[in-house]
C-alpha cells in the first residue's frame, strides 16, 4: 500500500517487549525504567492476528525487536508463525546478542531471514560500562556462532564521541574478516539519546579511509531498511551507514512500527495515535482493524521532526526501550 506521498509501505518493526537485560546508556537508565504491566503487552495471538491483517495491506517484511526480544519466552515460535503467513517475504530479528548462543539452534529452525546484532565496543570494560553487564565474551561468542551459521548476520554499532570513536576501524574490520555487513547507526535524539553526541557519517568515513583506503559506494542495497553500503578493498563484507537525521531518508521510508503495548507508529519521531491492542480487546473485527491500519499508513508524515521544529504531530516522549529498537 502507498501512503499519501506515494511511498510503498511494506515493512514493519514489531517490539515484543520493553524489557531488556542490558542498560545501554543511550537507551535505558542504569536503574531501569517503568515497564509496561504484563497485561498491557500484546499477546502473540494478537500480534499474529494483526500480521495476517497487515499482509493484506502489503506488509511483507518484519523486524522483531524489543527491548531485547530474546528475553520474552516463546519468541522463536512467534518468528516461525509469522514466517509462515502467506505473502510474508522476510522476518528478521535484532538482538544484543547476550542470549544468542542459547537460542541460535532454535532460531535456525524458525527460518528467520537474518539477525542484526548490536555491538558498540570490542573492549570488555567499556562494554560493561555501556551496558551495565559484564557480558562481552558471551556476546562475542554468540556473534561468532551466528557468523558461522547459515543465517545472514549484520552488526550494528552506534558511534559516540568520547566513548568508542577510537574503535571504529576495529569494529569495521569485522567486515574484513567475515562476509558480514557492519552498519554505523547515527545516534537518534530520542529519550536518553538526546544527551549523547554521535559521530557523523563524514567523520567515520574519514577515519575508515585513513585506515583502509577509499570507500566505494555499493549500489546493491540489501535488507529492509535505509542503510547505504560501501565496499573497501580486501573486505569480504561491507560497511554501511544509517544516518536518519543528518542524511534523512524520509522520502524513501517504507516502514511503520508496532510497540509492545500495541501502539501503531507511522513515524519514530511522533507519538503513536492508534492502539491496535485496545481495538482488538474491545472486539473490533478484522475489517475495522484493517481500515485503521490503512488510514494510519496513508496519513504517515512526510518527514520526521528530529532536525528541527515538529510540524506533523506530537513529539515522541517515550524512551527507545518503550518504542522498540
Amino acid at each position: 500500500m502507498e501512503d499519501q506521498y506515494q511511498r510503498e509501505i511494506d515493512y514493519i518493526r514489531i517490539s515484543v517487549t520493553d524489557r531488556c537485560n542490558f542498560r545501554c546508556r543511550y537507551c535505558m537508565p542504569e536503574e531501569g525504567t517503568a515497564l509496561f504491566p504484563h497485561s498491557e503487552i500484546m499477546t502473540y495471538e494478537e500480534i499474529l492476528r494483526f500480521m495476517k491483517i497487515a499482509v493484506r495491506t502489503g506488509i511483507k517484511k518484519v523486524k522483531i525487536t524489543g527491548g531485547e526480544p530474546l528475553v520474552r519466552k516463546g519468541v522463536c515460535g512467534l518468528i516461525k508463525e509469522i514466517r509462515e503467513i502467506s505473502g510474508m517475504e522476510a522476518v528478521t530479528l535484532t538482538t544484543n546478542g547476550f542470549l544468542l548462543g542459547k537460542y541460535l539452534p532454535e532460531l535456525k529452525k524458525t527460518g528467520v531471514s537474518g539477525i542484526n546484532i548490536s555491538l558498540d565496543t570490542l573492549q570488555p570494560e567499556r562494554f560493561r560500562k555501556l551496558t551495565g553487564k559484564d557480558a562481552f565474551f558471551q556476546v562475542r561468542d554468540g556473534i561468532r556462532n551466528a557468523l558461522l551459521s547459515d543465517i545472514p548476520v549484520k552488526i550494528n554499532c552506534v558511534p559516540m564521541k568520547g566513548f568508542n570513536e577510537d574503535e571504529l576501524p576495529a569494529i569495521a574490520a569485522l567486515a574484513k574478516k567475515y562476509p558480514v555487513a557492519v552498519r554505523f547507526i547515527e545516534m537518534m535524539p530520542v529519550g536518553l539519546g538526546k544527551a549523547c553526541t554521535g559521530v557523523s557519517q563524514e567523520e567515520i568515513t574519514k577515519i575508515l579511509e585513513m585506515k583502509y583506503g577509499s570507500m566505494e559506494l555499493d549500489g546493491d542495497v540489501s535488507g529492509n531498511g535505509p542503510a547505504v553500503y560501501y565496499r573497501l578493498e580486501g573486505f569480504r563484507g561491507r560497511v554501511g551507514f544509517i544516518s536518519a537525521v543528518s542524511h534523512s531518508f524520509c522520502e524513501n521510508c517504507n516502514r511503520i512500527r508496532l510497540t509492545a503495548d500495541g501502539l501503531l507508529k507511522p513515524c519514530l519521531s511522533y507519538e503513536g495515535r492508534i492502539n491496535i491492542k485496545e481495538a482488538m480487546r474491545r472486539g473490533m473485527d478484522d475489517a475495522e482493524i484493517e481500515k485503521k491500519l490503512r488510514d494510519s499508513i496513508y496519513a504517515k508524515p512526510r518527514c520526521h521532526g528530529f532536525a528541527g521544529k515538529m510540524k506533523e504531530g506530537t513529539p515522541e516522549k517515550r524512551k527507545m526501550a518503550g518504542i522498540g529498537g
